[in-house]
């Protein structure tokens, strides 16, 4: 593995990580309205349900989609139709917060379980798998795999805190 392949990998989890989505705007959303430290709880349970769901796909779906390739494509429109709708909706959106005192702050497990409702989060994995993993049978496959969720949690969780 070169160190262009690693940076790459980095690149592409910093992009994945602050790309618009509905976990970034959760995540965004409570930490202003219930503090940092309220967030970074939200922010930890995210982190664990994508590395959870990242390994579920390297695992077992990635192995679905290549015996079924026109998957891709229809999970490609579908991932462009669900982003152009979340622009759509933070361009109509007047940017008010409401203090409801009644709401209670995101939890861990809520942010465990958002990832993998997330469409993002099921298109990072796959093209990042996808583009990533050099197709290497057994104990190398599970090497890539980790390897690929060390840099995400190095990048992405970092990154939150660093800006939480």
């Amino acid at each position: 593995m070169t160190l262009s392949v690693i940076i790459s990998m980095a690149l592409f989890a910093l992009a994945a990580s602050i790309s618009p989505g509905p976990v970034n705007l959760v995540s965004l959303s409570s930490s202003a309205r219930y503090g940092a430290k309220k967030g970074l709880i939200f922010v930890t349970g995210v982190t664990f349900g994508f590395i959870a769901l990242f390994l579920f796909i390297g695992f077992s779906l990635h192995y679905l989609i290549a015996q079924l390739a026109w998957i891709t494509g229809v999970l490609q429109w579908l991932g462009i139709a669900f982003l152009l709708y979340l622009s759509y909706q933070l361009f109509i959106d007047d940017g008010g917060l409401t203090a409801d005192a009644k709401q209670n702050a995101p939890t861990f497990m809520t942010g465990v379980i958002m990832q993998w409702l997330n469409p993002k989060a099921w298109l990072a994995s796959l093209s990042g798998i996808a583009a990533y993993s050099p197709g290497a049978q057994g104990r190398k496959d599970l090497n890539w795999l980790l390897l690929q969720v060390y840099i995400y949690l190095f990048v992405g969780y970092h990154l939150a805190v660093g800006f939480g």
